[in-house]
């Protein structure tokens, strides 16, 4: 087995653990989120089915300053409100999602840097 296979096992790991918390974070708080009236219009812009998810974890996920940068953006209907967020979760719910979002991200990241470097002959085979 090729080092780029192992890696490659690695990253699939990764992100089938990734997508599991995926559908638990979206059933677990998403799903709260969504039917209460004060959270349901500040998770943010939906660009398809299931991006708010996305949207909430990256708000537990960031640190305060950097959700305040972004919630006084031009764009801050593009983010989830985190302040409303953090006032309508439990500190199991961030944790949750930021434990989530940090696994699918540093997965994808590492996926995509492993299939350019084998792509560019560094793995050699």
């Amino acid at each position: 087995m090729s080092i780029f296979s192992q890696l490659l096992a690695f990253v699939f790991l990764f992100m089938f653990l990734a997508c599991i918390l995926y559908v638990a974070f979206g059933q677990i708080t998403v799903r709260k989120l969504r039917k209460n009236p004060k959270t349901k219009d500040k998770l943010g812009v939906e660009f398809a089915s299931g991006w708010d998810i996305l949207n909430v974890a990256q708000a537990f996920a960031f640190p305060r300053s950097w959700s305040r940068k972004l919630e006084k953006s031009p764009l801050s209907s593009m983010h989830a409100n985190t302040q409303v967020l953090v006032e309508n979760t439990s500190k199991f719910d961030r944790c949750l999602g930021a434990v989530f979002y940090w696994l699918f991200m540093t997965s994808a990241v590492f996926g995509a840097l492993l299939v350019l470097l084998n792509s560019l002959g560094v793995f050699g085979e």
